[in-house]
């Protein structure tokens, strides 16, 4: 199996949670994508929402880490979730390729969407750690 690191980014806003509906899995997630080689995490999170959804994010603590096997893509994927704060852009969808919408959704929408968040993203909000990026040594 190959490792896949992927990254969301959480942004709350007035109780709403942004979320983009993806093409290929037909699904509401968190904006967020693949890291691709020699992007950290951060940058890969803000390259993602801003490749999604048009706006400009500064990403913040570390809210979950998940972690799956897909056989189906023969990948050990690991999830990492930031909280993020919304800094600038406009709404739109920016990947026609792979987004179908982007929205605002209410917070009982999100957690039921995404029911590997145990706690609901409540929780994620309330139990983050800090994430620093060490670079090169």
């Amino acid at each position: 199996m190959q490792r896949v690191d992927v990254v969301y980014a959480l942004l709350v806003q007035e109780g709403k949670v942004l979320m983009v509906k993806n093409k290929k899995y037909n699904n509401w997630t968190l904006p967020g994508g693949r890291v691709e080689k020699g992007e950290t995490l951060e940058q890969a999170s803000i390259r993602e929402v801003k490749e999604e959804t048009g706006l400009t994010v500064k990403i913040g603590a570390l809210a979950a880490v998940n972690e799956a096997f897909r056989k189906q893509e023969n990948n050990h994927v690991l999830f990492f979730t930031f909280i993020a704060e919304l800094t600038g852009g406009e709404l739109g969808i920016q990947d026609t390729d792979g987004i179908l919408d982007v929205k605002w959704q209410e917070m009982s929408y999100a957690n039921e969407c995404m029911p590997y968040y145990n706690k609901g993203i409540e929780n994620l909000l309330s139990t983050s750690v800090p994430y620093l990026f060490q670079g090169l040594q």
